[in-house]
C-alpha cells in the first residue's frame, strides 16, 4: 500500500474518531454511527471464528464473546470500527499491516 492510501485512511479513522468521541464539527462531517452493533453477523460475514477476528483486527476475545452474548456493547469510537470491518475489511488490514 502506498503511503499515501494509509495516510487517507489514517486521516478517515481520526475523523470518524472525532466524531464518535462528539469533537467533531457537526456542520463539516455527516455519518452516522448506529447505536447497535451485531458484531456476529459481521464476524459470520467474514467467515471468521471468535479467535481468527480477534486476532486479525486486534480485539480480546473475552470482549468479542461479551458483545456477542449481550453482556457489554461497544462503545461508540469501536461501532464505527466495526462498521469498517464490515463494509471495508481489506483497507483495516491493509492499515494495520501498514502500521506494524
Amino acid at each position: 500500500m502506498s503511503k499515501r492510501a494509509f495516510e487517507q485512511i489514517r486521516a478517515g479513522a481520526r475523523a470518524a474518531l472525532a466524531h464518535a468521541k462528539g469533537e467533531a464539527d457537526e456542520h463539516k462531517y455527516r455519518i452516522h454511527v448506529p447505536d447497535d452493533v451485531d458484531v456476529k453477523a459481521i464476524r459470520r460475514h467474514l467467515n471468521m471464528t471468535q479467535p481468527e477476528f480477534c486476532s486479525h483486527f486486534g480485539f480480546g476475545l473475552a470482549r468479542v464473546r461479551d458483545w456477542e452474548q449481550g453482556r457489554s456493547r461497544p462503545d461508540g469510537a469501536m461501532r464505527v470500527y466495526l462498521m469498517v470491518i464490515r463494509f471495508q475489511p481489506s483497507a483495516v488490514e491493509r492499515a494495520l499491516k501498514a502500521a506494524a
